[in-house]
Formats: C-alpha cells, sequence, structure tokens
C-alpha cells in the first residue's frame, strides 16, 4: 500500500517546485494579509440635536424629543434608540448595529427628519444630524488659539465665522468644535409695569432677539 509522501520521494523534482509554490505564496501572503490584535468592527451613532430656545425639559420632551424619536424609530439599521431633554435642548442618540453602514442610516434618518420638520414647534431651530463614530469620544488633533490683543468672546467670534469653516471644509475631516468657546451675551430686563402699560408679551421677546442678532451680524460682515 502506497502513501501520498511516496509521490514526492519518487519524484523529488516534484517535491522541490511544490515547496517553492508554498514558500512563494506565503511570501506574499505576509505582505497582502491585514494583522490585526481585535478584528475589525464598526458601532456607530447617529445623534439628532435639537434647540428650543426658551422651553424646559418637560416642553423639549413632548414637542421635540417625542416626534423625532418616533419618526427615526422606523429608520433601517437601528439597534436602539438613547433620547435626553434638558432645557432649551433635546439630544436623541441612535445607535447603529454591528458594521452597519453609517452614510446609509445619516440618509434614512435625515429624510425622516425633515419630513416631520414642519410639525415642529416654528420657534424651535433646524436639528442637526451627526454621525458619532465609536472611537471619536477623542478628537484627532486639538489645536489652541490665544491672543494678546482680543478678549476671550472675540477669539471665539473669529473662530466661528472664519476659522471653524475653513477646517470643516477640509477633506477627511467630519467636523470641527470649538471648546471653551466664549460667545456675546446680552442680559435685558423689563420693567413690570412698563410692560404692562404698552401690553408687551413674551412673545415677540425671541423675534425681537433674533432681529438684533441678524443687525450685529450685518454690522460685523
Amino acid at each position: 500500500m502506497t502513501s501520498f509522501t511516496d509521490l514526492f520521494i519518487k519524484r523529488p523534482v516534484l517535491a522541490i517546485v511544490v515547496s517553492f509554490v508554498i514558500l512563494i505564496a506565503g511570501l506574499q501572503a505576509m505582505k497582502t494579509l491585514n494583522v490585526r490584535q481585535y478584528p475589525r468592527s464598526d458601532i456607530a451613532a447617529i445623534t439628532v440635536t435639537t434647540v428650543y430656545v426658551g422651553a424646559d425639559a418637560e416642553l423639549v420632551r413632548g414637542f421635540i424629543t417625542t416626534p423625532v424619536e418616533r419618526a427615526i424609530a422606523a429608520a433601517d439599521g437601528i439597534d436602539y434608540i438613547q433620547s435626553q431633554s434638558t432645557q432649551s435642548l433635546s439630544t436623541i442618540t441612535a445607535r447603529l448595529k454591528l458594521n452597519y453602514d453609517a452614510n446609509k442610516a445619516l440618509s434614512d434618518i435625515s429624510a425622516r427628519v425633515d419630513a416631520i420638520r414642519n410639525n415642529l414647534p416654528p420657534e424651535s431651530q433646524i436639528p442637526v444630524i451627526a454621525i458619532q463614530a465609536a472611537d471619536s469620544q477623542f478628537a484627532s488633533a486639538y489645536l489652541s488659539f490665544t491672543s494678546d490683543i482680543l478678549q476671550p468672546n472675540e477669539v471665539t467670534d473669529y473662530l466661528v465665522r472664519l476659522v471653524q469653516p475653513r477646517l470643516t471644509a477640509v477633506g477627511g475631516v467630519q467636523k470641527a468644535d470649538i471648546l471653551g468657546g466664549r460667545t456675546f451675551a446680552m442680559r435685558i430686563w423689563m420693567k413690570p409695569m412698563i410692560r404692562n402699560a404698552k401690553a408687551v408679551t413674551k412673545r415677540p421677546i425671541p423675534n425681537l432677539r433674533s432681529g438684533v442678532s441678524r443687525k450685529i451680524l450685518s454690522m460685523a460682515g
């Protein structure tokens, strides 16, 4: 009874050729195969942030968080949804399934949010939708800005108007956030007697604030 190895003993040339083929295949595999300590897994999340200035947590949850959460719950690729409603802010995080295409989920969720945009309060801002990768807790790069001439709020205004748009437009950059920014603010106290005499309600105040903001931006431009 002959075995498989007898063929290579009787034909040494064939044995040498097979050995060289195995050696070449091994060398080629060393250059092309990826070596990872852990298997690759993409676990991303889609965040939907909506600002509703002046509304408390209950109003934000009833008029913003609940409708948006119901709309995006039917999107494909979602594993589970987390939501948080605070003063003037609604944050919804949709955790995607393992290795699901985050860009496809972003397009689906964006379309569903746009479909109910008219059902949200008109005073609320447009929802901001972004992809949050599993490894994006820390930024890839941090830049520090200081000035001996400008005040902190003026530095923040400079970064918002000039630096941040240019960094966002760079290829491969998902977003550029400003940490520790100091924004301009104005606090106005209204006298109750004059307000009641002139029949001024709280509803025109946001319109007045937006008008003042547009005036300031036009003067700055």
